[in-house]
């Protein structure tokens, strides 16, 4: 596939996730630090960057319950949001996930902004390799997913992630992040060499089965998000995910990959027949995203203090 990324296999298969390597370690690694970097500064400086409206910016501990009816809390994990970056007076910053980015000054964290933005453009460039070969395997045109309303005007968030040096019970419901799957097309899953991340390949077995997933030094783990087991009518299926924490903090750094705001996610024609009609009814990206995040994040008026 060229690139300098080395791909594992994909196919028309009951997938959850893949593993992408790349051999430049060092720039992982970097990154990384950087991501610890801005969760070692002080509580009250984060604070002053809080997630707003646009879902840009930061999100405490607790601030997300992905998994209400199995969760005590919220998860056990403080983030921050980078989004695409469009200035305030583009027509385009109307739209609901489009904006510009709050970012820690120079003062505190020199060039971390642009370490940063570029991260954002090479993870979106493996993204699009990767969506190529989801086409391929969708039997579609290879360029399916580059047209303008899917991944030419994309909605693609950069999350960092810190979760506390804490014990998880999934038996008293205490998680770092409580079961569930990503909304959009793919997420690219960088993290260090700490173990947490469970999936479960089958969500509807009475147990569900979980089992780790072992970190991938200097490359992506890739779920599988809900839009495309919408678009390819269940034959990929979205990753039901957790994790699950020993007790040693871990840092991550997530990158969900959406299609535009106007995109309508329906079943593509490869994947229906008469035997197989649509299992989900067609629905705007922008609508599907927007619900997903109200659903999951606490609302913005509980932290009307926080930012002062």
């Amino acid at each position: 596939m060229g690139d300098g990324v080395e791909w594992s296999c994909i196919s028309r298969t009951n997938l959850n996730c893949i593993s992408l390597g790349d051999p430049d370690t060092k720039k992982s690694v970097a990154l990384l630090k950087q991501n610890k970097k801005f969760f070692d500064l002080p509580t009250s400086v984060k604070m002053k960057l809080l997630r707003n409206e646009k879902n840009r910016g930061y999100t405490p501990m607790l601030d997300e319950i992905l998994d209400p009816e199995n969760q005590v809390n919220g998860d056990y994990k403080e983030g921050y949001y980078i989004g695409v970056e469009v200035p305030k007076d583009d027509p385009q910053a109307n739209k609901p996930f489009y904006g510009s980015n709050q970012w820690p000054s120079d003062e505190i964290l020199p060039k971390w902004k642009e370490v940063m933005e570029q991260y954002h453009r090479e993870a979106l460039r493996v993204a699009k390799l990767v969506a190529r070969i989801i086409a391929l395997a969708l039997n579609l045109e290879e360029d399916f997913f580059d047209r303008p309303k899917m991944l030419g005007e994309p909605i693609a968030t950069l999350r960092l992630l810190h979760y506390e040096g804490q014990v998880s019970n999934p038996a008293k419901g205490v998680y770092g992040a409580g079961a569930h799957s990503d909304y959009g097309l793919i997420t690219l899953l960088a993290t260090d060499d700490v173990v947490g991340l469970q999936i479960c390949k089958d969500s509807s077995a009475q147990p569900q089965v979980w089992e780790y997933v072992a970190p991938v030094k200097g490359g992506f783990i890739v779920n599988l998000g809900d839009m495309l087991e919408r678009w390819s009518n269940c034959i990929f299926r979205s990753t039901l995910h957790r994790v699950v924490l020993d007790g040693r903090e871990r840092y991550s750094i997530a990158y969900f990959v959406e299609p535009s705001h106007d995109c309508i996610v329906e079943c593509l024609p490869t994947c229906k027949s008469e035997s197989n009609p649509p299992k989900f009814p067609p629905i705007t990206c922008s609508t599907y995203l927007s619900q997903r995040y109200k659903d999951t994040h606490a609302d913005l008026t509980a932290y009307s203090d926080s930012k002062a």
